[in-house]
């Protein structure tokens, strides 16, 4: 019913910037809540940035003061513009949202990942 998908995704360079877009396509009527988490490997999922309909953002105190989570609600789309990148950034990035279908089925989405390196 619905689909993800994420881009932006790359290596960089410690220090640099990459902006991450996830766009949600399909039978939707509304969005809730749209986020990022990540996993590095051999470490749990983690929350990144989540931002709701309402206009409440939560960031996670690692990325507090150079991540910026935003939308565009037109286009069922959220960014991720990372600033300051550091190594420990390095890992899967993946897009979450919560959607009310058309139908008015009421779920969590998720996106298949995109790959962030960053080096020294």
């Amino acid at each position: 019913q619905v689909q993800l998908v994420e881009s932006g995704g790359g290596l960089v360079q410690a220090g640099g910037s990459l902006t991450l877009s996830c766009t949600a396509a399909g039978s939707i009527f509304s969005i809730y809540a749209m986020g990022w988490y990540r996993q590095a490997p051999g470490k749990q999922r983690e929350l990144v940035a989540r931002i709701t309909s309402g206009g409440s953002i939560n960031y996670a105190d690692s990325v507090k003061d150079r991540f910026t989570i935003s939308i565009n609600n037109t286009k069922n789309t959220v960014y991720l513009q990372m600033n300051s990148l550091k190594p420990e950034d390095t890992a899967v990035y993946y897009c979450n949202q919560d959607v009310l279908t058309i139908t008015r089925s009421r779920g969590n989405y998720w996106g298949k990942g995109t790959l962030v390196t960053v080096s020294l």
